[in-house]
């Protein structure tokens, strides 16, 4: 959560603009690559794309993307596992001589998406899931099989109506940070294509995945560990509009599809090399979840160390930790958003609330307080069938803000508002130290361990089996043997 703030806009919109500003990271696919390391006849890609006609398009959408994701995410052992996956792919892909721009995405959504000239993107919150270099190498395959075939092309007049759109969002947000992610979510549109294309890039992909080596049926087996994600994220009520499946259509039909297509190859099971042992090998230590800096969340508790502050939230509301904003909701359609501004020494808080940023305000309601020891305030506002608390809270240069919404005429308002309020305090020393991100960690089961005694080791998570069940592709009757290898999400 940065300390970033739209201009004027209503409180109900307030509480679900979502913006990520950060910068680029890319890897470029090395053709020879056959193990971790070097390439001895490196590609630079701006060079190898200069007669591509495409790469202006990709070129021209990259910062956007990167403004929705988070940016980059800098690890040099997954950064080369990747590279070897995708340096595999492009040997056996359609046109061998396309270079291709591989950017992990610092973002723990399930995602992953390709732009013309060879513009791929990764997430890191796929990289987690995926259990081998097969998978991940399926949906390479799958995102440069829309690049070779030309989709990119064929979606121009699409982009003709974006601009469009994204002229008019610029023009009525004065082109600030929530025009910015408007544009951003319309151009993300462009990564999704027709079912026909879908279907095409599938079977391409399930052929690349063969040629090289590579389990075929990974599609397919991705694809069903995708849909099982997407039902546990829908549970704990996760936003789901920029992960895979929101992009990619998926089915059981879809699925089949990709196995009759892997069949060519030969039985499930009897060919292709999955790649496991690498694959763990580069993914252990993988950065899980929000990211050190937005903060956060454990249970119903929001911490970010960097700013030095935390909050909680009542027994029975789910927090989400966007880029720009932390939101939280709870039974009866109770919402709250915190964020924060900088930059606002010299102005009251009480002046603060009442200098325009908040619609339906009450000005008769405003009034100063105190909020363990810091200086902040209150005020009461409506707008439309919503009543809001707005409670500003300065520490040092920096004034922290919640938005609590009710339905109209709701009683809890104050009760709600008031818990989370009081609950707002700087961190000691000892909590800033003492708090880490959650990572991927590979471990290896002994003689006694069960789904139950390896699942007791998960961190950030209250559903700690379900999760590990869903992070190692397991079904309920899957067996722990010894010496296995599992992930669990710890520090």
């Amino acid at each position: 959560m940065p300390a970033g703030l739209a201009r004027r806009v209503p409180l109900v919109t307030m509480l679900a603009l979502s913006v990520a500003l950060s910068s680029c990271q890319s890897i470029v696919a090395d053709t020879a690559a056959s193990a971790i390391g070097p390439s001895s006849n490196p590609q630079v890609f701006s060079e190898a794309q200069k007669n591509d006609p495409n790469a202006s398009m990709g070129a021209r959408e990259h910062p956007r993307i990167l403004a929705t994701y988070g940016g980059e995410y800098n690890d040099e052992k997954t950064e080369k596992l990747v590279a070897r996956i995708a340096g595999s792919l492009t040997a056996v892909s359609e046109n061998p001589k396309q270079s291709y721009r591989i950017t992990i995405l610092n973002s723990p959504a399930i995602n992953a998406f390709a732009l013309p000239g060879g513009y791929l993107y990764v997430t890191r919150g796929l990289l987690a899931l995926a259990n081998d270099a097969s998978e991940v190498a399926a949906v390479l395959a799958h995102e440069m099989a829309h690049v070779t075939a030309n989709h990119g092309i064929l979606r121009q007049q699409k982009e003709e109506a974006e601009q469009i759109a994204s002229q008019v969002v610029s023009e009525v947000l004065q082109n600030d940070m929530a025009g910015q992610q408007a544009i951003a979510r319309g151009k993300l549109r462009l990564a999704a294509f027709s079912r026909n294309q879908e279907l095409q890039a599938d079977e391409i992909g399930v052929r690349m995945l063969g040629e090289a080596g590579y389990d075929p049926y990974a599609a397919a087996r991705f694809l069903t560990s995708m849909e099982n994600y997407s039902r546990f994220t829908a549970v704990n009520g996760d936003d789901q509009s920029l992960d895979f499946l929101s992009s990619h259509p998926s089915a059981p039909q879809r699925v089949e599809l990709a196995r009759q297509h892997a069949r060519r190859f030969g039985q499930e099971g009897t060919v292709g090399d999955k790649g496991r042992d690498y694959y763990l090998a580069g993914i252990d230590g993988l950065l899980f979840g929000d990211s050190p800096k937005e903060g956060y969340v454990r249970g119903t508790t929001f911490l970010h160390a960097n700013l030095g502050i935390r909050f909680d939230v009542p027994e029975g509301f789910q927090i989400d930790n966007k880029a720009e904003a932390v939101l939280a909701t709870g039974p009866g359609d109770i919402a709250v958003r915190f964020d924060g501004v900088s930059g606002q020494t010299q102005i009251s808080l009480t002046d603060y609330i009442a200098s325009g940023w908040v619609t339906g305000l009450d000005k008769t309601s405003i009034r100063a307080i105190k909020v363990n020891g810091m200086d902040a305030a209150t005020a009461r506002a409506s707008a439309q069938k919503w009543d809001f608390d707005v409670t500003v809270i300065r520490s040092g240069s920096q004034i922290y803000r919640f938005l609590t919404a009710v339905p109209k005429g709701d009683a809890k308002l104050e009760e709600v508002a008031g818990e989370i309020r009081d609950s707002f305090r700087r961190m000691t020393t000892a909590e800033i130290a003492s708090l880490k991100p959650l990572r991927v960690r590979v471990i290896t089961a002994g003689p006694k361990d069960t789904v139950d005694t390896l699942s007791s080791r998960m961190m950030g998570t209250d559903r700690k089996a379900d999760l590990f069940r869903l992070l190692n592709a397991m079904t309920a009757f899957s067996p722990v043997r010894p010496g296995d290898k599992f992930k669990i999400i710890s520090e």
